[in-house]
């Protein structure tokens, strides 16, 4: 899925041309770790390096016999490289190049990944300073529950954003290992110190341990991320979607000039590109779990994830690169109606308040049973005839019997109620990495 919200080198990672070129660099690699132990001719390293190149359609067509992607590229490149060739891949078996190489694109991408989130952070950040003190309900099981500030539900999402970010770096690296371990692991045909010289040639560290490859819980943590991830933006995408809906109305994501929401109602403007973070999550999410599948392999190795993957991984990581930088500039042009969120604020005729009003009267020793039957039953006349719950309560005799006007009128206080926004912001945006 290659669009034009998609950073050009995502899908160049996962190109074939890349791949390749990647295999390359591990077969490099482990040539010229081999020159150093003594097992390769140096000569022959450097032709590797200096020689080795292939062609695209030429691997491609080597595959039409073999029917073997990695005997069909060191085929390719044998060709360029000359006699020297027979040193290419000495010791080695497909997983080594596959696996390793795979680690290096894995890479990659996350480093691409944390970029982008690294952007959504900063946008969000300069939202929610922006709207610090724009005051709007909040809502639990969609319904008014007590003021906050709009600010202060973008400060949320800057901190899960964080977390993700930290997420992918632990992933990248537990995902940063290579192998040269052999057909099943015991390095029967190069000594582990070959392995390891060539992982440092690569940036990699060896994997401690490996069958023919290496285990696939590393590839699954990986992409468990990226369905943590996704979902993290589903979950901004709902809330857009959620406000702005026309009963509430509160925020809109950007509509541009010439665009259109309907081809039938030429009035609407439709939260699209929310929607589509929302579908392309439960795709993310579907690849995780067929990750968590590929751990179980027979014995030393199977090929059964090897198919999977080469859908998951790049499919997973262009998606997420995908959402990530739509959502991006959704939260940059996100339009919002902060008369609105006062408006809907003042629509429960001030019954958000009940809770203060039920700690006042704690306070003055009234029994937190009673306290709570004579809010609430003020609370419910106020639905119920759709008076104002201040005079409600001024009105009441066991209420007035024990609260003055005045700490009746203090309950309703709306700065009262937001006077620790600002150490809250404090905590989540004193050590932004923005």
């Amino acid at each position: 899925m290659i669009s034009r919200y998609t950073h050009p080198d995502m899908g160049r990672i996962w190109s074939d041309r890349h791949r390749f070129d990647t295999w390359l660099l591990v077969e490099t690699a482990a040539a010229e770790a081999m020159a150093a132990a003594g097992i390769v001719p140096p000569e022959a390293a450097r032709d590797i390096r200096e020689r080795g190149g292939f062609d695209v359609s030429r691997i491609e067509e080597i595959e039409q016999t073999t029917e073997h992607d990695v005997i069909a590229f060191t085929t390719a490149v044998a060709e360029k490289v000359g006699p020297s060739a027979r040193w290419l891949h000495f010791g080695m078996t497909s997983s080594d190049v596959i696996d390793t190489a795979q680690a290096l694109q894995m890479r990659e991408a996350c480093d691409l990944v944390a970029t982008d989130l690294r952007a959504l952070a900063a946008a969000i950040h300069g939202r929610a300073l922006e709207h610090r003190r724009t005051p709007m309900i909040g809502r639990t099981h969609g319904v008014h529950a007590e003021p906050m500030t709009f600010g202060l539900k973008l400060a949320v999402w800057y901190a899960e954003v964080q977390r993700d970010i930290e997420r992918v770096a632990r992933a990248r690296t537990t995902v940063s290992v290579g192998k040269l371990s052999g057909a099943v692991g015991t390095f029967a045909h190069l000594p582990p110190n070959v392995e390891q010289d060539m992982c440092r040639r690569l940036g990699l560290e060896p994997a401690a341990a490996s069958s023919q490859v290496i285990q696939r819980d590393r590839h699954a943590e990986l992409l468990t991320m990226l369905a943590i991830t996704a979902a993290s933006l589903e979950k901004f995408a709902v809330e857009i979607r959620g406000l702005q809906r026309t009963e509430i109305a509160e925020v809109e994501e950007p509509f541009g000039r010439g665009q259109k929401g309907s081809s039938a109602m030429p009035h609407k403007r439709n939260p699209i590109g929310c929607e589509q973070i929302c579908g392309l999550a439960r795709l993310v999410r579907a690849n995780a779990h067929a990750s968590l599948e590929n751990i179980a392999l027979w014995h030393e190795r199977d090929i059964s994830h090897s198919s999977v993957e080469r859908v998951i991984l790049p499919d997973s990581f262009i998606v997420l690169d995908h959402m990530l930088q739509r959502f991006t500039r959704i939260v940059r042009g996100l339009v919002v109606f902060p008369d609105r969120m006062r408006e809907n604020l003042q629509r429960s005729r001030g019954v958000v308040f009940s809770g203060t009003v039920l700690l006042e009267l704690a306070r003055k020793g009234v029994s937190r049973e009673d306290a709570y039957e004579w809010v609430q039953r003020n609370a419910m006349r106020s639905f119920a005839d759709g008076h104002e719950f201040k005079p409600l309560l001024l009105a009441d005799p066991d209420i007035s019997g024990v609260l003055t006007p005045q700490e009746i009128e203090r309950a309703f206080d709306l700065d009262d109620q937001l006077r620790n926004v600002d150490q809250v912001f404090d905590r989540v945006f004193q050590t932004a990495q923005v």
